[in-house]
């Protein structure tokens, strides 16, 4: 089954006001339309808060007292804590928001706090141990002696671990972003942004820009301040604001911005404050740190392989803030080789879900839950991610653990990914009796659940996300686009307009851009390889992308798909512009479609008759059309013939057509497939194509499928093929399988409208 295309929304033709328009040029110079209509469009802030919201030297950010006592509490208890010498833990978490918190607080704390001595963090293990405080390592931490714990990232629902860690004599400050608890949890203070209103500019804190508010509210209470000043911390912040799932506003954009801005200078000879291990994964994934993707796409992936390979996250702490050049730089690659592994891990468990995917009637599913005792938990979160953006739907992916010895109910446990609308928090909560945990956010989430509990909530959660849909109407994933524009609009003004957006993230895409009518040249694919040489199952398509505006074409390229993937022709293209010094400006392809062509100009008029229903017995001297147009150019064929022979157009198919549905055309060709392997009959392209009435195109794609579920395509010549199977089957690559049943899918849509338009239409 085919995942539900993706549906343009197409830029409004509400132009923004001349007000508006002035404004947004007063504070980024000229040149300035795009922006200001995209701004305008997407309704971010109002004109008062325009200024601040495009410059952060404008901004004012809100004070760390904005969240009331507790701050105060905690700032006393730490102040307290350095008076009297005790012992201060930092407890985090293993993804990049809780790795970048845990530095945070490491390096801002152990200015004051001698590190290692009477300042430690521990960080629980992602592929043993789950998100929140355990049992065990609090008595870790009560054994090493400590009395103050902070935590990063996490801890606002971890009521009986508080209780606990007061039991062994450890206070407990938390620091968090994460879903409010329903009743107090014993800790000293609690600083959680969503005890703010929704619309405060701290609401949307990540944990690590939690964390450097306690900073900020601990440095103002000092009598002197420290030896670096707060903001050395700031390119950490960046970091863990832009890997994780929040909305970019508020004190939240404000601090990603300045935090790019002191991230940048890592890459610079002499950086006021060195780091390293940044300098050196920013080396090693070709960036330079002045851009949110450089995060997104470089750092936080790299960052997050660790636990993901690994399990353990501690040594991500020490590669963020040690001094150690050696040392720092055998953990960068450390990073990098994780991160290599995490990539091929990632496609395989991916092809593994996705052959899992093709039994799965998505045409009655609202939300996907699958489980396997194989799978790594550790690739699962990302898997689902892959899978509810392509498919639609709310995505949920469980490893089913090994059997308890003591004889407790086997658990899953596993990620969920979201769409936007559908608050997975939400939907656990009605759940709540057949799990034994969860939480996270509204997009992304974690849980935990008997095996036996697994079914009935993929029951329930089919029945509340269509209920929330409002009906059985299938979901259908939307992509919205910015601005029309063309090929001569890339580059470098368009670019500089659209940068004033950054960072983007939720709430605040990247910009799309649609460009009409346009073609590709110079077309190639090629397998990235890792910085051993080896392969990684990953491709990666690069193109020229050319319209009739163009003075020459212009770069791009389109990431886990083949050459042959790209459409022939005329396309409408909807694509982000990128820069960066080892590619210069490009656009990285979002989606791609035929350009809808339209039908042929008004001319000299010939008679078309509809003998579809019924043929006459005189038929005179006609043109007939006895196969049912795909396109409009082969309708134009037609309609050429006829003005030169002068004769009538007789349409004589038949109105119903495709008895098949896609899926079971692609049963057909791999039935086909297997005679011809078993018997080493040789098949001509022609022949294939009658038979299962597909396009050129469509054929190409079906082998290209074919190739993926073990069978071997040679060609003597361009027409004739011969089919062997590989001695091992792998199961199907699905994305590739999805691709020939989007084609037959096109294909038939369009036969039909053919079978189906008045001659009226035809005859315009």
């Amino acid at each position: 089954m085919a995942a539900p295309p993706l549906h343009w929304a197409l830029p409004t033709a509400d132009h923004c006001p001349e007000p508006w328009a002035r404004a947004v040029a007063q504070v980024v110079g000229g040149g300035s339309g795009h922006l200001a209509q995209i701004l305008w469009q997407r309704q971010i802030c109002n004109l008062d808060a325009l200024e601040g919201w495009l410059n952060p030297a404008v901004y004012e950010p809100r004070s760390a007292h904005a969240f009331g006592p507790d701050m105060a509490i905690a700032v006393a208890r730490l102040n307290q804590a350095i008076a009297e010498r005790e012992k201060v833990a930092i407890w985090g978490d293993f993804d990049a928001d809780g790795v970048t918190a845990t530095a945070v607080l490491w390096d801002g704390l152990g200015q004051l706090i001698p590190k290692g001595d009477r300042l430690t963090y521990f960080i629980p293990n992602r592929l043993s141990e789950s998100h929140g405080l355990s049992q065990r390592g609090i008595d870790q931490l009560a054994r090493w002696g400590a009395t103050l714990m902070v935590t990063c990232d996490t801890g606002s629902t971890n009521g009986a671990e508080i209780a606990y860690a007061n039991q062994l004599g450890i206070e407990v400050i938390v620091t968090d972003h994460h879903t409010l608890p329903d009743r107090e949890i014993g800790a000293l203070a609690l600083i959680n942004p969503r005890r703010l209103s929704p619309d405060h500019p701290l609401a949307t804190l990540s944990g690590v820009a939690v964390a450097y508010k306690l900073l900020e509210g601990w440095y103002d209470s000092l009598e002197s301040p420290p030896p670096r000043p707060l903001d050395h911390v700031l390119d950490l912040v960046a970091i863990g604001l832009i890997a994780d799932l929040v909305e970019l506003r508020g004190d939240c954009r404000y601090l990603a911005q300045v935090g790019i801005a002191r991230l940048q200078t890592q890459t610079q000879p002499a950086p006021p404050y060195p780091r390293p291990g940044l300098t050196e994964l920013l080396a090693l994934c070709k960036r330079t740190g002045d851009r949110p993707t450089d995060i997104s796409f470089g750092l936080g992936p790299r960052i997050n392989a660790v636990s993901r390979i690994h399990g353990d996250a501690s040594f991500c702490v020490e590669l963020l803030t040690s001094q150690d050049r050696d040392r720092a730089k055998t953990l960068a690659y450390e990073a990098e080789l994780a991160n290599t592994r995490r990539q091929a891990l990632q496609r395989d468990v991916y092809s593994q879900v996705m052959a899992r995917v093709a039994q799965v009637d998505l045409a009655t599913t609202r939300c996907l839950v699958l489980a396997d005792e194989q799978w790594p938990a550790g690739i699962l979160g990302l898997v689902a991610g892959q899978l509810a953006q392509a498919l639609g739907i709310p995505t949920i992916l469980l490893r089913i653990d090994p059997p308890p010895e003591d004889g407790r109910p086997r658990l899953a446990r596993g990620s969920a990914r979201s769409v936007q609308g559908l608050d997975l928090y939400q939907l656990f909560q009605t759940q709540a009796s057949l799990l034994t945990g969860f939480g996270g956010h509204p997009l992304a989430a974690g849980l935990t659940l008997p095996v036996e509990h697994v079914e009935m909530l993929a029951a329930a959660l089919n029945r509340v996300v269509r209920e929330q849909l409002g009906g059985d109407s299938a979901p259908q994933a939307l992509l919205k686009i910015d601005l029309a524009v063309t090929v001569s609009d890339l580059g470098q003004p368009l670019f500089r307009q659209l940068k004033g957006l950054e960072p983007c993230g939720m709430g605040n895409p990247v910009p799309k851009l649609l460009i009409r009518q346009a073609w590709f040249q110079n077309v190639s694919h090629r397998k990235l390889r890792d910085r051993n040489n080896q392969t990684v199952g990953y491709i990666k398509t690069e193109f020229e992308l050319w319209d009739d505006d163009a003075q020459a074409g212009f770069a791009g390229e389109w990431w886990g798909h083949y050459r042959d993937e790209l459409p022939q022709g005329r396309c409408d293209v909807v694509a982000e512009l990128d820069f960066n010094r080892h590619n210069g400006y490009h656009i990285k392809l979002v989606d791609v479609r035929p350009s809808a062509v339209a039908a042929p100009a008004p001319g000299p008029s010939h008679p078309i008759l509809d003998w579809r229903q019924t043929m006459p017995g005189d038929q005179g001297a006609v043109l007939i059309v006895d196969q049912v147009p795909s396109h409009w150019s082969d309708w134009q064929a037609w309609q050429r013939q006829a003005a030169q022979s002068g004769l009538p157009l007789a349409l004589t198919y038949s109105p119903e057509v495709d008895r098949l549905t896609p899926s079971a055309v692609w049963q057909e060709l791999v039935g086909i497939a297997k005679y011809l392997a078993r018997t080493g009959i040789e098949v001509t392209r022609s022949q294939l194509i009658e038979r299962l009435h597909l396009s050129p195109t469509s054929l190409s794609l079906g082998l290209a499928a074919l190739a993926t579920v073990g069978f071997d395509i040679a060609t003597q010549d361009a027409a004739v093929l011969t089919l062997k199977t590989h001695p091992e089957t792998d199961a199907p690559e699905f994305l590739a399988v999805r691709r020939f049943l989007d084609a037959v899918q096109e294909e038939q849509f369009r036969r039909r409208y053919f079978a189906q338009v008045p001659v009226s239409a035809l005859s315009c």
